[in-house]
């Protein structure tokens, strides 16, 4: 004879339920987040926006306000993480990878970049950055590459790819599939070898972290897959944290701003058009 579940009855699953009170999982938002444990140095709990870990597989996304940093870290060091950003009051506009190399004539991006939109705005910048090991040339995984390596590559499976993870992150936020740019990928590195082939720099790097700064009101997608060039036949992605907070957008003698004539010009952009809907400059 079998034993009862102890979920069995309405009043049994009530209580099982209850009981989950203050547990937590390894991989979940903290909510509020101002109870998140150990926020980066100098960060009053107070101004904490978002607390959350991905695990393998796991995606995200998150309104920020101007201003407001966005640290990532990759704690045990083979996160994935696929990166796009919207405007948020005006989410057509989109960030831009092939722009953003091109204005600032690097592909290999890492402290000081800016991340740029199709209109020539600054949507975000690396105000810190011990990685500097970041692809803006592949772009985001897909089903099909997933289920040619792993055998799985749906979106609910045990694979699944960062294109679909980012669509349901879009979703969200009253998005679709032909809102979603190239993705930007941090934490992994791909050089261009002298013949033109790709190879990526897998090796670990475990305590790195990304710090961004929004400088327009941002819809942030993020998705933590494993690179579409990696060739592991494993599917192999660590935790990712993520801690958000509120903070200032850069000023006029802001260091990043003044780097280059084209990051200057870019954030002129961003102020008219932040001025445009209203805000200040």
């Amino acid at each position: 004879m079998s034993t009862p579940s102890a979920t069995a009855t309405t009043h049994a699953a009530r209580d099982h339920a209850r009981a989950q009170a203050g547990a937590r999982a390894a991989t979940q938002p903290t909510v509020p987040a101002r109870l998140a444990a150990d926020p980066p140095a100098g960060v009053d709990p107070a101004d904490l926006l978002w607390e959350e870990t991905l695990g393998p597989g796991g995606y995200a996304t998150h309104r920020l306000p101007r201003g407001a940093r966005l640290r990532l870290a990759d704690v045990e060091g083979d996160a994935c993480v696929s990166l796009v950003l919207h405007r948020g009051d005006a989410p057509q506009e989109r960030l831009n990878v092939a722009d953003t190399v091109k204005v600032q004539w690097q592909a290999y991006l890492g402290p000081g970049a800016v991340l740029l939109s199709d209109m020539g705005r600054v949507m975000a910048s690396l105000v810190e950055d011990t990685s500097a090991r970041h692809d803006a040339l592949c772009g985001a995984s897909t089903a099909a590459e997933n289920a040619a390596r792993y055998g799985r590559g749906e979106v609910w499976g045990p694979a699944p790819a960062a294109r679909d993870r980012l669509l349901v992150a879009l979703a969200k936020n009253d998005l679709g599939a032909r809102d979603l740019p190239p993705a930007l990928t941090l934490f992994k590195r791909v050089a261009v070898d002298a013949d033109g082939a790709l190879t990526l720099d897998g090796a670990p790097a475990p305590g790195t972290h990304v710090t961004l700064r929004a400088e327009m009101d941002l819809v942030v997608c993020l998705a933590n897959c494993p690179h579409r060039l990696d060739d592991r036949a494993e599917y192999a992605a660590t935790p990712v944290r993520l801690t958000a907070w509120a903070g200032d957008p850069a000023g006029p003698d802001d260091p990043v701003r003044r780097s280059s004539p084209e990051r200057g010009r870019a954030y002129d952009n961003t102020d008219e058009a932040v001025a445009a809907r209203g805000g200040a400059r």
